[in-house]
C-alpha cells in the first residue's frame, strides 16, 4: 500500500527545518501572551460589565470563547515545535489538532453569522427582530456548533504520531493520495470558500446601504466588523495555500515539479499554522483600538460600552420610531416619547 504522510520522498518532516520551528515557536509564544488574557477579558467585559445583551454581543462571545480555547491549547504545540517530537501521546495528538480545526471553523461561521446579521439589520432593520429573536439565534449557534464538530472529525481520522527518522511527529498520514485531497479539499471548502463567499455578498449588500443611506452610528461598527473578517482572512489564507501546496504534490507524477513542491510545505507548514492562530489574538487588539476613545470615561468597562455600541438592537429601535413617528400626528408626538 502507496502510503502519503506528513514526510516528503526524503523522510523530511514538518518539525525538522529549525527556522521553521524556531519561528512558529515564538509566534505561538507572543500568540498565547496576547491572545489567552484578552479573550479572557472580553468574555468577561461581556458576560460582567455589559448593561445589554445583544445578537452582536452573543456572537462576539462565542467568538471570544472558540478563540480562548484556542489559546489555552498553544503551549501543546510550543513545546513539540521547541523539542521537535511529540510527547503526547497519540489520543492528545488526534484530539487537540481536532480542536484546532473545530476552532478555525466555529470562528469562520461565527464571523460568518455576524455579517448576514449586519445585512438583515442594515437593509431590512424593521424586519430584522422578527427573523433575529434571540431564540432563533441561540438555536443558530447550536446547529453551528454541532455542525463544525461533524466537519471536524477528518482530524481525528487522519492525525496520529508516528515515528519518522527517530522522531515522534503528530500529523495528517494518508493511505492514498485520494485522502490528502479530501481532507484539504474539505477544509479549504468548508472553512474558506464558502463562508468567504457569503461574507463577501453581505458586505457587498451593506457597503451599497450605507452609500445609499445615512447610517453614521453605524459606519464605526461596520469598521469593527469588516476588520474582523479582514484579519481572519489574511492569517489563515496561509495555512490553505500550503495545504493546496500539500495537495499538487500528491497529484503531481514524480519529477522535478513535485520535488519542489515535497520542499515547500514541509518547512512552510509550522509557520503557516502557526501564523493562523495570530487571528485568535487578533480580534481583542482590534476590539481594544476601536474602543480607546471609552477607556477615559468608561475604565476597565470601555469594552462593555463598545460592543453596546456596537450592537444593532438600539439602532433597530431607533427604526421603528422613525417609522411610527412618521405616522403619527404631532398631538400625539409627546405621548409617543414618553412612552419610548
Amino acid at each position: 500500500m502507496n502510503t502519503t504522510s506528513a514526510t516528503t520522498s526524503g523522510n523530511e518532516t514538518i518539525v525538522d527545518s529549525t527556522a521553521s520551528t524556531t519561528m512558529g515557536a515564538l509566534i505561538l509564544g507572543l500568540v498565547f501572551l496576547l491572545g489567552l488574557p484578552g479573550n479572557i477579558f472580553v468574555m468577561w467585559s461581556i458576560l460582567a460589565r455589559a448593561r445589554k445583551q445583544n445578537i452582536t454581543t452573543l456572537l462576539i462571545l462565542n467568538l471570544a470563547i472558540a478563540d480562548g480555547s484556542l489559546m489555552a491549547l498553544t503551549p501543546f504545540f510550543i513545546i513539540y515545535l521547541v523539542l521537535k517530537t511529540w510527547m503526547f501521546g497519540n489520543v492528545m495528538c488526534k484530539v487537540l489538532f481536532y480542536l484546532c480545526l473545530l476552532n478555525m471553523y466555529a470562528s469562520i461561521y461565527l464571523i460568518t453569522i455576524m455579517s448576514l446579521y449586519r445585512v438583515l439589520a442594515i437593509r431590512w432593520p424593521h424586519k430584522v427582530r422578527i427573523v433575529t429573536g434571540q431564540k432563533t439565534v441561540m438555536r443558530a449557534l447550536g446547529v453551528m456548533w454541532v455542525l463544525v464538530m461533524v466537519a471536524s472529525i477528518p482530524a481525528m481520522i487522519y492525525r496520529k504520531k508516528t515515528e519518522v527518522s527517530t522522531r515522534l511527529v503528530c500529523d495528517s498520514f494518508h493511505d492514498t493520495k485520494k485522502d490528502v485531497v479530501i481532507q484539504y479539499m474539505l477544509e479549504l471548502v468548508i472553512g474558506f470558500c464558502i463562508p468567504y463567499s457569503i461574507i463577501v455578498i453581505s458586505y457587498i449588500g451593506i457597503l451599497r446601504r450605507i452609500q445609499q443611506t445615512r447610517f453614521g452610528r453605524r459606519v464605526r461598527s461596520e469598521k469593527l466588523i469588516l476588520a474582523i473578517v479582514v484579519t481572519f482572512c489574511v492569517f489563515w489564507l496561509p495555512y490553505h495555500v500550503i495545504n493546496m501546496v500539500q495537495v499538487a504534490s500528491a497529484l503531481s507524477p514524480k519529477g522535478p515539479v513535485k520535488d519542489r513542491l515535497d520542499a515547500i510545505w514541509p518547512k512552510s507548514r509550522a509557520v503557516a499554522a502557526a501564523f493562523a492562530f495570530i487571528s485568535s489574538c487578533a480580534n481583542p487588539v482590534l476590539y481594544f483600538f476601536a474602543g480607546k476613545s471609552y477607556i477615559r470615561r468608561e475604565g476597565m468597562e470601555f469594552m462593555a460600552r463598545l460592543f453596546e455600541r456596537t450592537g444593532l438592537d438600539s439602532a433597530t429601535r431607533k427604526s421603528y420610531t422613525v417609522i411610527i413617528r412618521v405616522t403619527i400626528r404631532i398631538p400625539f408626538e409627546s405621548a409617543l416619547i414618553s412612552v419610548i
